[in-house]
């Protein structure tokens, strides 16, 4: 809701021209794609910052907002200086800091973030944004479920998915747990009498189920992981939600696929496959074809793995769009190369797999660090199956390099599997080191 006294943005207004909100969103959304930015701008975001509601963007949107209209300032654009708003000391531009990375105190979101979810805030926030108060509380009022409680559960999905791509997912499930409650809590209580409320509340729980669900299967508690996914599924069915019916599926396939059931894996994919035909997104497409081959690829189906593959690399050729999911930002030619380097290795192609995998690590954004990590420990294990010990070794020290800021059972698990093939090859100078190092970064430290 606007607080009394907001005064209308007229110069960002002007701006968007004869554009509606959704589209002046989507070509903000476009222009953070091509500077490296992340930013979940909708039509009510934009309906925000022209209501006068957001009188000063954080400094993601400012860079995308400066990129947009090269030249001009945040005053040009109508916000009000940073420091009449936050209290903050004015910055120039040269004072803006560059795109988050783990350590960056100054960039606001990141912060902000990471004091919500590394301080058990997770669950107090939860609670009052979603107007339920403690565990122990009263059901929430029904006439207090609207726009606030919606977009709270929005907000919690997004900063599920920020954290888990910069620290894994090992520390953040037991917190993320409570607030997928609560949103649950929220559908039940069939407090959302609004149609479009409702569409929402659904689709943000499901969401929510996914992204918990996730934190469940990245760290190793696959019973979990199935329990949520099948959750979200059965909210985007009663929902008639295709879009979520398509994300709940895509993650069972993969689910499936890394707990060596790839028949199923196949299946699921192939359902996502038909709930997504209609939205409208080769990229989504892509990537449930990439599960499907990965499905394939378990069974030793090299033929249709590699038909998989093969509509997969189409779809992604067409480009990006308007209609990609929110939850996709994380599919790049990186990920693809991922996914690819994972069926050549279950096909024991090792050497086609360690040269999709480097090329995985090379492309892939440094922010991504949970992934980074990922994919290098691929590496490892692709270059130590394909004989190539003194690399792997190599690539193995690069991934020990980033486990001390990445809390992931399935990375650490993928490694120790690298580890015991490099063992026998401990003669090597170059392996002995990393076995070494490996060691040592498993052993507890005094306290």
């Amino acid at each position: 809701m606007v607080s009394t006294g907001a005064v209308p943005n007229l110069a960002f207004r002007r701006l968007r021209g004869q554009r509606s909100a959704g589209e002046f969103a989507a070509a903000v959304r476009r222009s953070a794609r091509e500077i490296g930015e992340q930013v979940a701008c909708d039509a009510r975001y934009i309906g925000r910052v022209e209501s006068g509601e957001i009188r000063c963007p954080n400094y993601a949107y400012e860079r995308v907002f400066l990129h947009m209209f090269p030249g001009t300032t945040l005053a040009d654009l109508g916000f009000s200086p940073r420091e009449t708003v936050r209290g903050r000391g004015a910055r120039t531009p040269a004072d803006i800091p560059p795109p988050p990375t783990l350590h960056s105190d100054t960039y606001e979101e990141s912060d902000v973030l990471r004091r919500v979810f590394m301080t058990s805030g997770t669950t107090a926030m939860a609670a009052a944004t979603l107007g339920l108060g403690p565990p122990s509380a009263a059901p929430p009022d029904p006439r207090r479920v609207g726009e606030t409680e919606v977009r709270a559960v929005e907000k919690a999905v997004r900063q599920i998915r920020l954290l888990d791509d910069r620290h894994g997912a090992d520390g953040l499930y037991r917190r993320a747990s409570r607030p997928l409650r609560a949103a649950y809590a929220l559908l039940d209580s069939g407090a959302a009498t609004r149609r479009s409320t409702a569409d929402r509340l659904h689709a943000g729980a499901g969401e929510l189920a996914i992204s918990v669900g996730w934190l469940a299967h990245d760290s190793g508690r696959f019973e979990d992981a199935r329990s949520h996914y099948a959750e979200a599924l059965a909210t985007a069915r009663v929902a008639g939600d295709a879009a979520l019916e398509a994300h709940a599926f895509c993650n069972t396939s993969f689910l499936a696929r890394d707990t060596g059931r790839p028949r199923e894996s196949v299946r699921a994919a192939e359902a996502g496959q038909r709930a997504a035909q209609p939205l409208g997104s080769p990229r989504l497409l892509a990537l449930l074809a990439l599960r499907e081959a990965g499905g394939r690829a378990g069974l030793g189906d090299r033929t249709g793995c590699e038909r998989a593959i093969g509509r997969a690399h189409t779809a992604f050729g067409r480009g990006p769009c308007d209609a990609d999911p929110e939850w996709m930002t994380f599919f790049r030619e990186a990920e693809l190369e991922m996914l690819e380097a994972q069926c050549w290795s279950a096909l024991g192609d090792w050497s086609r797999a360690a040269r999709h995998a480097r090329r995985a690590a090379r492309l892939q954004d440094p922010h991504f660090t949970r992934n980074l990590a990922l994919y290098r420990t691929e590496l490892t294990w692709d270059l130590a199956r394909a004989g190539r010990v003194a690399e792997a070794a190599a690539a193995g020290h690069q991934v020990l390099d980033l486990l001390g800021r990445v809390r992931s059972t399935r990375i650490r698990g993928m490694l120790a599997e690298a580890v015991a093939v490099l063992v026998p090859q401990r003669c090597v100078t170059e392996v002995r080191d990393f076995l070494d190092r490996h060691t040592e970064a498993r052993e507890p430290t005094a306290s």
